[in-house]
Parts: C-alpha cells; structure tokens; sequence
C-alpha cells in the first residue's frame, strides 16, 4: 500500500506541516529527516539546532506515534570540497566551495538520499513538503506526489511559527537567524557567521583549515568573500573594541 511521510529538516514550516497532519487527522506513515554532515563525525547542523533535533523535536514526534527514519549521505562536505575535478577548466584541482545558489552540498548530501530512500518506499507514496503558502515560487516546483499541508491550510511562514510556538517546537535557531541551514552554508547572512565565529570556534578553525588547502577550484567561500576574510573582518572588529573600551 502506498504510504504519506513528511521530509522534516526540523525547521519551523516542515514541524508545523507535522503537527497539521496530526491536528487534521490526515494520513502520515513516517518523518524522514535527512543530515547532512560535514565529515564523518561533524553534524552540518547549527550545533543549537541540532541539540534541539535530537533533544527535542525527534523525542516529541516518536511520543505522538510517529516513525522517524533519519538518512544521511555516504558523502559528507569535506569529502566534496576535496574531491578532484576529473575534467574541465578545473581539472586537476580541488573541488573546494559550492556555488552559491547552486549548491552541491544539498544535492548529494540532502536531496540525493531523500530521492534515494523514497525508491525504497511503495509505488505512489504521498510526500508533504514543508513550504508555507506564502511561498508562491518555491510552492510551483511541487511535483508529481509532493504537497503543501501549509498551503492547503493557508499557512503562512509566521503562522508556521506561531503553530511550532505553541506545542515547544521551535527552533532555538530562530532566535538569531529566520533561515535553517548549515553552519558552512555559501547562502549565511554575515550575522550568521558572525555567530559562529563567537559561539563556535572549533567549527570556524574548520573552515580556516580548509581555506589554507592548497590547489582549489575558488578561493571564495561565497559570491564575494573568502571565509579567511571574514575572520579577518571579524578580528578587526574585536580589536576596534577592545580599543574603544
């Protein structure tokens, strides 16, 4: 029999698109949430999200009744920044930074398991997409069994807020950031970054470390920047403190 599962990445809109499933008594066999990894042992999550996954959100949803598969990648950041290009203008060279907006890290390491995983599942199984009904460009990419419990419902992002508010799932990300991405994500608003580069600072010398790699494709972590820019940047500004106080 064809089964209904929700991919979850744990962030605001796919949470409530969970808890309208349960709320509607509408069919739901299983919550899929994908990791993507930085190594091996490195979650790519923002370390407060991740607490909040697997002290929060997954003991909630296996306490509603709910099956939690959760997939991660054979491929992992590290692994895909120091692949070889095998041909091409970068031949030879390390494969280095994902292209902003093109982003190969959630190609094959989220997108590419979850398709992968939904192979494994019966013909015609139902899949709900966590993307609220303001969402009008993200919501025409829907395809074949891919559907919106937060359009149907007319779930707007602040709604989907609101809805995790109320049951205590909501993100502690969401108290610096309105987006759910990784920490070494091309995409990060400087905020972010800043962030971790004063919460977290075994994962910045991560990325120093891989910015100092020899032979790369790009030198730049996103459109504009190398990541060493930044924490010059951020250096600087702590100098400039510490001299005005």
């Amino acid at each position: 029999m064809p089964k209904t599962i929700c991919s979850c990445s744990m962030g605001k809109d796919s949470l409530a698109t969970v808890i309208l499933a349960l709320m509607h008594h509408r069919p739901l066999d299983e919550v899929v949430y994908c990791e993507v990894m930085f190594d091996e042992n490195i979650s790519g999550e923002v370390p407060e999200h991740r607490d909040f996954i697997y002290g929060t959100a997954i003991p909630w949803l296996q306490q509603a009744g709910l099956k939690i598969t959760v997939l991660r990648s054979d491929l992992t950041y590290k692994a895909c920044f120091t692949q070889i290009i095998q041909r091409g203008t970068g031949k030879g060279k390390l494969k280095s930074f994902p292209l902003c907006g093109r982003c190969n890290i959630q190609r094959d390491c989220k997108l590419r398991p979850i398709r992968q995983y939904m192979k494994t599942l019966p013909p015609g199984t139902q899949q709900y997409i966590g993307l609220a009904s303001d969402e009008q460009d993200r919501l025409l990419r829907l395809r074949g069994n891919q559907s919106s419990l937060l359009l149907e419902y007319a779930c707007s992002e602040a709604d989907a807020r609101n809805l995790c508010c109320q049951y205590g799932l909501l993100s502690p990300i969401y108290d610096f950031t309105n987006r759910n991405g990784c920490w070494f994500c091309p995409n990060a608003k400087l905020s972010e970054l800043r962030r971790l580069y004063d919460h977290h600072p075994d994962l910045w010398r991560e990325m120093l470390a891989l910015q100092a790699l020899p032979n790369k494709a790009t030198e730049k972590f996103d459109r504009e920047f190398k990541f060493s820019d930044y924490d010059l940047l951020f250096h600087n500004e702590d100098a400039q403190l510490c001299w005005f106080t």
